[in-house]
């Protein structure tokens, strides 16, 4: 694929992709006590039978989570999140206009009330 071919909006241009793809690595590779949680709940097509992948780059971003055929999201707020609000929120409106939907949780509601969380996502699949 050359740089300049053209992709879906939400793609990751060439570029982007070869920045970011160490990045997801990485973080897929160190992930969270949260996210590990998580991922445990939504990997190999448990929820209403859709794929999630994780640390995946969407644009010039990478995602925690996503499930591509509903176009849905979830990301996972730690304490990084709260000195990073004005990113967040730049990131979430260009996910949006990009017509995906974003569901956050914290890493506390994650490892206190997992079946409250995986029941929001169930709800959010349809």
């Amino acid at each position: 694929m050359s740089d300049d071919e053209p992709t879906r909006p939400y793609n990751s241009s060439p570029k982007q992709w070869r920045k970011l793809k160490g990045v997801a690595q990485e973080m897929r590779r160190e992930p969270t006590p949260a996210e590990k949680t998580l991922w445990q709940h939504l990997r190999n097509r448990q929820l209403r039978g859709e794929r999630f992948r994780r640390q995946h780059t969407i644009g010039p971003f990478v995602v925690d989570f996503v499930c591509m055929n509903k176009r849905l999201i979830i990301e996972v707020d730690g304490e990084i999140h709260r000195q990073q609000i004005d990113y967040d929120e730049q990131r979430q409106h260009w996910l949006e206009a990009n017509e995906f939907r974003v569901l956050r949780f914290t890493n506390e509601q994650i490892m206190q009330s997992i079946d409250a969380v995986v029941d929001a996502i169930m709800a959010a699949l349809g």
